[in-house]
């Protein structure tokens, strides 16, 4: 984040865990005594905390906790527009959050089967779809033209036993597949 009156520059990244709580915050910040003081605490204090409880934190309250003078609210306010944009960044990836799913080459009978995180939005010719399962789970898998080709009528299941657990592909357009499960022919 940038405070266009003074120059100063503060970069905030968090490391958000499944319960939506922030298990670590680093920060870089270009500027004066009080902006780094002011990220440093920032930092700290959300540490530990929900998104929702660290998004609650305002400037005024470093402002009190770091004694600053009134030239330097402008500091407190730049950790506080941090911590918003960090959030605000995390959420938009949440939101974006994907399974790829697709087809390349190579694998035992010819093709091999791919999944993968997406993060960030679908390409412009992905093919989308959103699934909810009967614990109320979404799920948004994306799937490439080329792939979909191969792919169609395609369901995966997830599989656990005793021996092993994973996905299971069930592909009308297999002509052939290989023990591992994983790799087909067409």
């Amino acid at each position: 984040h940038d405070a266009p009156a003074c120059g100063d520059v503060m970069r905030l990244q968090i490391k958000v865990n499944d319960e939506g709580v922030i298990e670590d915050a680093k920060f870089k910040t270009f500027g004066c005594g009080s902006a780094i003081a002011s990220s440093s605490l920032a930092t700290e204090w959300i540490k530990g905390k929900t998104v929702d409880e660290a998004e609650s934190i305002k400037n005024s309250q470093i402002v009190e906790e770091l004694n600053l003078p009134p030239v330097k609210i402008h500091c407190s306010v730049l950790a506080e527009d941090a911590i918003k944009s960090a959030i605000a960044d995390y959420r938009k990836k949440q939101a974006d959050a994907s399974l790829r799913l697709g087809i390349r080459g190579g694998g035992c009978a010819g093709f091999s089967y791919v999944i993968e995180f997406h993060d960030g939005p679908p390409h412009a010719r992905d093919r989308v779809f959103d699934y909810t399962a009967a614990d109320g789970t979404a799920v948004r898998v994306v799937v490439d033209p080329k792939s979909l080709i191969y792919l169609a009528g395609t369901t995966l299941e997830w599989q656990q036993t005793l021996m092993q657990q994973g996905f299971k592909f069930s592909n009308p357009n297999e002509k052939a597949g290989c023990g591992c499960g994983h790799s087909f022919s067409v």
